[in-house]
């Protein structure tokens, strides 16, 4: 298991208490990091079962999904919902109206087209700008060099607000490794003045929080496996 992850319950163990992960993942956060609760695959009521324990932000990656969860849960209007997922082109406008703050812009090409929609919507969606500092074929972003040259072109998409980096780590890497790519993820937002960073998931938030992510986002270490599916 990797450096930080928080384990699934065996066999023996009592069952799954969210309550119980809440709290801890909440006492070991440091100060200025927080929680994302990567709730795709769980459903609705469970949602439900931690917004009465406190937890606000919740993280989804797939379209179809989060809008019938979001409906059944419309009567919860704290709730803060972030988008996670890989952003297709064709669901740009429709994942702007669901959600305020995306995870996943990964080219100028996509911030263009959310920044051009956003308008027409009357909307300003906070975005992460996603990086890609190793090489990995199973995942997209920017790379530094690129970021910095279409910077000025970046902060000039209105109405757009970007507010922060993401970066995902390769599989495979020590603790070691992953918190140096967060260090290097932190180096680039504050080099482009930008003070929000979402890094590290289940199996290496410890890393990406020594790093100075703002946020973890995290589901199986919260949630617990996911149900099973007939």
């Amino acid at each position: 298991m990797a450096a930080g992850a928080l384990s699934a319950p065996d066999p023996v163990s009592p069952p799954w208490s969210l309550q119980h992960q809440l709290t801890a993942l909440g006492a070991a956060l440091p100060a200025g990091t927080r929680l994302l609760a990567v709730s795709k695959g769980h459903p609705a009521a469970t949602v439900r079962q931690l917004a009465a324990l406190g937890q606000r932000s919740f993280a989804e990656s797939r379209l179809q999904e989060a809008i019938a969860k979001q409906a059944e849960l419309a009567d919860l209007a704290a709730l803060d919902w972030h988008f996670i997922g890989r952003l297709q082109a064709n669901k740009v406008r429709a994942v702007l109206r669901q959600f305020g703050t995306i995870h996943s812009v990964d080219s100028l090409e996509l911030a263009e087209r959310l920044a051009r929609i956003a308008a027409e919507e009357g909307l300003a969606p906070a975005v992460f700008l996603q990086v890609k500092l190793r090489v990995d074929p199973s995942k997209t972003g920017l790379s530094a060099e690129d970021l910095r040259q279409l910077w000025p072109r970046l902060l000039g998409l209105a109405p757009l607000r970007i507010v922060g980096l993401m970066t995902l780590a390769p599989q495979g890497l020590s603790g070691i490794e992953s918190q140096a790519l967060f260090g290097e993820c932190a180096a680039l937002a504050r080099e482009l003045g930008l003070a929000e960073l979402s890094m590290g998931m289940s199996g290496d938030w410890r890393e990406a929080a020594a790093a100075g992510s703002t946020w973890v986002r995290i589901g199986s270490g919260l949630f617990g496996p996911k149900p099973c599916q007939s």
